[in-house]
């Protein structure tokens, strides 16, 4: 699988295309959708579905775009299925960075287990915290997750937000994430990708 990493929308988030045998998945289109999409057409991709970890604003401002272009299906935790749409709950609104919204909510709700969407096999683990719907997905034959906001390079997923809770937020780092193999690569939703076993070790929040 190759993975190719995007900083985008306002505040630079990591948006991760996914591409195998021709399909690709995209996780986390937080703006500029259209180098997402350039990027799909002249690598000749089949869009197969776009994942949120979350829906914060700055996770979700290219999805209706992409969904508009590509036609391919929205999945996100069915605890944040009406934030897509509603700039009250994905923190548009009360940053005041305008209103940031798609005109339909997500297709389908993701849940926790095992998942195959065209090409790609991978699990889906709830893990709020950040937000109550937060999702990490755990490619386990690349040895990769992405883990939205939940857990950084050296840091955790801030929790001081609406619905935010720091214990619930360790938990779900220590049950989900900590908890697999130590050369698996994280993949956050900002800043660099980072182990499993370097964060076990070295990160402060956790330690």
């Amino acid at each position: 699988m190759n993975i190719q990493i995007f900083q985008l929308g306002l505040l630079g988030t990591n948006c991760y295309l996914l591409e195998k045998d021709g399909e690709a998945l995209v996780i986390d289109p937080g703006g500029d959708p259209e180098i997402v999409l350039n990027t799909i057409e002249e690598n000749n991709l089949k869009l197969q579905a776009i994942l949120l970890t979350h829906a914060h604003f700055d996770h979700i401002g290219g999805v209706e775009s992409l969904r508009e272009e590509t036609n391919a299906p929205v999945y996100i935790h069915e605890e944040e299925s009406s934030w897509l749409t509603d700039p009250s709950l994905n923190g548009s609104e009360f940053f005041q960075v305008g209103t940031i919204s798609t005109s339909q909510p997500a297709d389908y709700s993701i849940k926790p287990g095992q998942h195959k969407i065209g090409n790609f096999s991978f699990e889906a683990f709830h893990t709020p915290g950040h937000s109550p719907g937060s999702v990490s997905f755990w490619f386990k034959d690349d040895a990769v997750i992405f883990a939205g906001d939940t857990l950084f390079s050296q840091g955790i997923g801030r929790t001081d937000l609406p619905f935010g809770d720091h214990a619930t937020l360790i938990q779900s780092i220590t049950e989900h994430i900590l908890s697999l193999p130590e050369n698996t690569t994280v993949y956050p939703g900002h800043g660099p990708a980072t182990q499993v076993g370097e964060e076990k070790r070295t990160n402060s929040f956790l330690i």
